[in-house]
């Protein structure tokens, strides 16, 4: 459907209207019957979304075990996080799998209600450095928590480590997606427009943007507003008609009176 999406233009340096078919028997070439507005910042991020988590992964080898693991970036001095000698036991359990999410943990011997967080996904890194740069405050332990409790609510739920991306790492890279997206106002040519369609149709999830809203908004059907075209009057041929009519009126208005007059006896003089 979207691969076959025809470009039109941009529209307010906000939207990019397009065509696309919603029929069955689509052959591929491009035009269609929906005309729809595509968000242009709504789908730069949806773009570099898929794009920033397919770089969030290790390359996978050819003779590699399949598993895919998040790349990783060391923290130093490692951040200290409290958590329960419940929670504790558990990260001491899955740890290993932990490291599958770039998640590296340290347990001191020194306390039991204490763990160090010496290992980080590559993609929280780049958000707190971001927010230094930005001037804002650290959030790097405040994501670092945040993750481990998903994964320790996880852990108690389900008895074992999710394969698909955490919501964590998810959130965190929404917002690197959002930050560097296209914006509105922001003027495409139509070479561009072409590209950023291209690169959407390639999407999993082409519809919504980074954090859920729709990315593409349907207008009309020109089929449908073709349909309902009406037509226009034949003014010649209501002419006629009317001088027509006109003319019959005449006529019968003639025959009335003359039926009238035959049927009324003749006057006698008095």
């Amino acid at each position: 459907m979207i691969h076959s999406m025809q470009v039109l233009q941009q529209v307010d340096n906000k939207f990019i209207a397009c065509l696309m078919s919603t029929k069955t028997e689509e052959n591929g070439e491009a035009g269609g019957n929906l005309l729809v507005l595509v968000d242009q910042h709504a789908a730069h991020e949806r773009v570099r979304l898929e794009q920033l988590i397919i770089d969030s992964y290790e390359k996978q080898l050819p003779q590699g075990s399949g598993r895919k693991k998040l790349l990783s970036s060391t923290i130093s001095p490692p951040l200290e996080v409290t958590v329960t000698e419940e929670q504790r036991r558990l990260l001491w359990c899955y740890h290993k799998n932990l490291e599958d999410l770039g998640l590296g943990i340290i347990f001191p011997d020194t306390s039991d209600s204490l763990v160090l967080v010496g290992k980080v996904p590559l993609c929280f890194v780049e958000r707190e450095a971001s927010e230094l740069r930005r001037g804002r405050s650290t959030v790097a332990k405040s994501i670092v928590e945040e993750f481990i409790r998903e994964q320790v609510e996880l852990l108690q739920t389900t008895g074992g480590i999710q394969g698909t991306l955490p919501l964590t790492v998810q959130k965190v890279l929404a917002s690197q997606a959002c930050h560097g997206a296209i914006k509105f106002n922001d003027g495409l040519s139509l070479e561009e427009c072409y590209r950023l369609i291209e690169a959407l149709s390639w999407c999993q999830l082409p519809f919504q943007c980074a954090h859920g809203r729709p990315s593409i908004l349907p207008l009309a059907d020109i089929d449908h507003l073709e349909q309902e075209k009406q037509i226009k009057p034949n003014l010649a041929k209501l002419r006629k008609m009317a001088q027509a009519w006109r003319l019959f009126g005449k006529a019968e208005g003639c025959d009335s009176r003359q039926s009238l007059q035959a049927s009324m006896p003749p006057c006698e003089p008095p």
